[in-house]
């Protein structure tokens, strides 16, 4: 279980990957595990530790995974002074639902 100082910030963050281009949306992982808990609630996709972060996404393909990839890092990079590790779970074609 992973826990941030701010409640708001990996709050903050899932709108900032969700704002990125080509990004589908968070992925929680295959059990769910992938997640920030807060008091009464999760945010699936983002693990936040004082040591790094994880984002875990599906992507709306065609888009290139790697560039996206490189985009969320960026996106994130001026509310993070941790390292940002980007993992693409899935990817989506314009059909598929959220």
């Amino acid at each position: 279980m992973t826990s941030a100082p701010e409640p708001d910030r990996a709050e903050r963050l899932a709108a900032l990957v969700l704002a990125v281009p080509d990004v589908a949306d968070l992925h929680g992982g295959q059990f769910g595990e992938v997640a920030t808990y807060l008091p009464g609630r999760r945010v699936s996709g983002i693990s936040l530790t004082e040591d790094a972060c994880a984002v875990h996404i599906s992507v709306r393909y065609p888009a290139n995974v790697v560039e996206v990839a490189a985009r969320v890092r960026a996106a994130l990079a001026a509310e993070l002074a941790v390292p940002v590790h980007v993992t693409v779970e899935d990817v989506r074609s314009e059909g598929h639902p959220r």
